[in-house]
C-alpha cells in the first residue's frame, strides 16, 4: 500500500484520528480501491461509535484504549474475535502509517491485542441439506425462492461468490460455455453449462440490460450500493430458509461456495481440482479453505480406529 504523506507532524499540529483516516479512506477510493475504503470506513464508523463521537489524537492511543475497544467490540457487540481483529488490524495500519509521518512516537499500543485469525466454524453443508434446501416448498414465500435459487446457483457454479453473480452479462453464456472473471482476483474461468442450472435461471427470470440475473438494474443507480443491498438483502433471506429447513448453521450465500468445496472433497476430487474450480490462486488458498470446513469424514476415521481397537482387547 501506497504511503500518502501528511504535511502535518507532531510539532505542528495534532493529528486526530478521525480526519487521518478519512485521508486515508478518501485517497483509497480515488486510487480506484472500494472495498479497502469501505474496509476503512466500517472500522473508523466502529471505533466513534465505541468513543461516543469524542475526538482521539493519534498519539494519544494506547494500550488501555485499545483493550477497552476490543472488550467493548466482543462483549457489549458481541462480535467475533475474527471480526474483532479484522478492526484491529486496520486501526493497526493506520497507527503504523502516522508513525512512519512521525504523528506519533510508536509505543506499541497493540502488543497485546488480538490481530490473527481464528479457525473459522463450520460454514458447509452435506449433499443432503443442500437437497432438502432445493425441495423445500417456498410457493408461498416468493422472495425466499429467489434467494434459494441464488444459493443453488451459486452452488451449481462452484460456488460462485454473489459479486461475480450480480455482474455476470449475457455475453458470458455462448455457446454451453459460461465464461467470466473474477471479481476479486480477475481469474478466468469457465463453466460448463449444464441443465440445472438453465432451470435454475428460468426461474430467476433474466437479468436487467446486459446483466444476466435479475440481481442489479443500471437504471436505478450506482451498481456497488445497489449490490451492497442486495448482498444483506439476500442473506436475510436465506437465513429464514435455513431456519425453515432446519439447519444448525447460519445459511448465507458464503455457505454454498464452502458447501461445493466440502462436498468436491468428500467426493475425492483432489485439491488441486477444487483450487482450480474455485478460482483460487494457490493450492494453499484452498487447503486453508477446507480446514474449517466439515471434520466428518475425520470423526467417522477416528471411530473405525476405535471400533478396531476396540475388538482387538476382546
Amino acid at each position: 500500500m501506497k504511503t500518502f504523506k501528511n504535511t502535518h507532524n507532531a510539532s505542528n499540529k495534532k493529528q486526530y484520528l478521525n480526519e487521518f483516516m478519512l485521508g486515508i479512506i478518501d485517497r483509497l477510493s480515488k486510487c480506484g480501491r472500494k472495498r479497502t475504503a469501505e474496509a476503512y470506513t466500517s472500522a473508523l464508523k466502529s471505533f466513534q461509535q465505541f468513543r461516543h463521537n469524542r475526538p482521539l489524537a493519534i498519539n494519544e492511543i494506547d494500550a488501555g484504549i485499545l483493550s477497552s475497544y476490543e472488550t467493548y467490540l466482543q462483549a457489549e457487540r458481541g462480535i467475533t474475535r475474527n471480526s474483532s481483529s479484522f478492526y484491529m488490524r486496520i486501526l493497526r495500519a493506520v497507527y503504523n502509517r502516522a508513525v512512519e509521518q512521525e504523528l506519533t512516537m510508536d509505543r506499541h499500543p497493540f502488543r497485546h491485542i488480538y490481530t490473527g485469525v481464528d479457525k473459522t466454524r463450520k460454514r458447509a453443508l452435506q449433499l443432503s441439506d443442500i437437497r432438502h434446501i432445493k425441495e423445500l416448498d417456498l410457493s408461498c414465500h416468493p422472495n425466499y425462492d429467489n434467494a434459494r435459487n441464488l444459493f443453488l446457483f451459486s452452488f451449481c457454479t462452484r460456488g460462485m461468490s454473489f459479486i461475480d453473480m450480480a455482474y455476470l452479462r449475457k455475453q458470458n453464456l455462448q455457446n454451453g460455455i459460461l465464461a467470466y472473471k473474477r471479481h476479486k482476483t480477475g481469474q478466468s474461468l469457465c463453466i460448463k453449462w449444464e441443465k440445472y442450472m438453465e432451470e435454475l435461471l428460468f426461474r430467476l427470470g433474466h437479468g436487467n440490460g446486459e446483466l444476466l440475473l435479475p440481481i442489479l438494474n443500471p437504471e436505478n443507480g450506482d451498481l456497488r450500493t445497489q449490490y451492497k443491498k442486495s448482498m444483506c438483502l439476500t442473506n436475510y433471506r436465506l437465513h429464514c430458509v435455513g431456519k425453515m429447513a432446519g439447519l444448525n448453521i447460519p445459511l448465507t450465500m458464503y455457505v454454498a461456495r464452502h458447501s461445493w468445496a466440502s462436498i468436491a472433497r468428500s467426493h475425492n476430487i483432489p485439491i488441486s481440482i477444487i483450487s482450480e474450480g474455485m478460482g483460487h490462486e494457490h493450492e494453499k488458498t484452498t487447503r486453508v479453505y477446507l480446514a474449517s470446513l466439515d471434520s466428518s469424514a475425520i470423526d467417522q476415521a477416528n471411530a473405525l480406529l476405535l471400533n478396531e481397537l476396540a475388538r482387538m482387547e476382546i
